[in-house]
């Protein structure tokens, strides 16, 4: 008996694969052109044409990005800005002055780095708690006076999970906004927005973006307010939206989104369970190991698409981790993730001074390509390193 799929809704791999259904209205184009304009002449009753008059405001091209994303996300709204830097400024900028903000203390290293550099200001008051921590996130709230708590889940580089619903009813107790940084479990795995964040941030470089070729950043929203409006001032005022042609690049690689981010979560968990318990390592970091401390909330968060990120912390000396990621044949030794090919990197080397990552800990992401050869890859550099 066939079945009747009229009234059901479409999956989001669907929905993503075909932008939307999108279909130019005067060609019949499935894929969307490319809007360069700089400004835009008004119509004969000198009203625009469109709800932008310059490139700062929007265009189409960057406006059917934000479409796909407000979709995935279930968003009311969506802002793209050139970069996840200049997304992540975006909200910080939006704060008032000395606004009490709540942080983890590992973390993507530049968003870090701002949040300690505003702290030391005066601009920002920020109490930072250990990753993952809820008692310690609650510890440090203040009711009534916290403006922002910012969490990253899983954390960059040793993948911690929080679990955002519960760190939501924190921050929302004490009257609170929730940003949350979900970049390596991106929607439709991990919607941050149902389980209860305010704001959900993503670096669109990494797997929204998927192929190395766009920096973006993303900033989602599930009620507009006061704030996103200013938000949205703080990105026409600084030109950082995001340009046409990186648009039209994120658009291209959100269509593939669900097909990879499927593929660099099996790649990955098999390399982890490879690696797991291997004689020269101290140990493998990765949610979807059933042993990782996070493993259950992970599970519940993203659905078991995890993602293509992990850690693996050498034995020996640093040197020995940075010879690792030397003589990898296949691995990239690059700086990024959520690509289409595999990189690794000596975080320590990366993030420099003042970031508390161990010295031995090398950052992994699992691209598109047949996992055994990266398996493969990996053992022989482990080996030339450690001899």
């Amino acid at each position: 008996m066939s079945h009747d799929r009229r009234n059901t809704p479409l999956s989001p791999a669907t929905r993503l694969a075909q932008a939307l259904h999108h279909v130019e209205e005067r060609t019949g184009a499935v894929t969307p052109s490319i809007q360069p304009s700089s400004t835009y002449a008004r119509g004969p009753d000198y009203a625009p044409r469109q709800p932008y008059i310059y490139r700062r405001d929007g265009n189409e091209t960057t406006q059917l990005a934000e479409a796909v994303i407000t979709d995935i996300e279930g968003a009311a709204s969506t802002l793209l800005f050139a970069s996840g830097m200049s997304a992540a400024n975006a909200v910080l900028e939006a704060l008032p002055m000395g606004a009490h903000v709540v942080a983890p203390s590992v973390m993507y290293h530049g968003v870090l780095h701002q949040l300690r550099k505003h702290h030391g200001t005066g601009r920002l008051i920020v109490d930072f708690h250990p990753v993952g921590d809820l008692d310690a996130m609650r510890a440090v709230m203040r009711p009534g006076v916290t403006a922002l708590v910012w969490v990253e889940t899983p954390s960059n580089p040793d993948w911690t999970v929080t679990d955002i619903a519960a760190a939501a009813e924190i921050a929302h107790a004490a009257g609170a906004r929730l940003v949350t940084d979900c970049t390596a479990t991106p929607p439709p795995g991990c919607r941050a927005l149902d389980l209860g964040a305010d704001i959900s941030f993503h670096s669109a470089t990494k797997y929204l973006g998927g192929h190395s070729d766009v920096t973006a950043g993303s900033l989602a929203v599930r009620d507009p307010d006061a704030m996103w409006d200013e938000i949205a001032s703080v990105r026409m005022l600084h030109g950082t939206i995001l340009h046409s042609f990186d648009a039209w690049l994120l658009i291209r690689g959100m269509r593939t989104l669900m097909l990879r981010i499927e593929r660099q979560t099996a790649s990955a968990t098999a390399i982890a369970r490879h690696f797991d318990g291997h004689p020269l390592l101290q140990s493998v970091l990765y949610p979807g190991l059933p042993a990782h401390p996070g493993h259950a909330v992970a599970l519940r968060q993203t659905g078991g698409l995890f993602g293509g990120m992990l850690s693996i912390i050498t034995k020996g000396d640093e040197q020995t981790a940075i010879d690792t990621a030397r003589h990898c044949r296949l691995f990239y030794p690059a700086t990024s993730l959520g690509g289409v090919e595999s990189l690794i990197e000596h975080r320590k080397t990366v993030s420099g001074p003042g970031f508390d990552v161990h010295h031995n800990l090398l950052r992994l992401s699992i691209g598109i390509e047949d996992p055994q050869d990266l398996i493969d890859d990996i053992e022989q550099a482990l080996t030339r390193a450690s001899g």
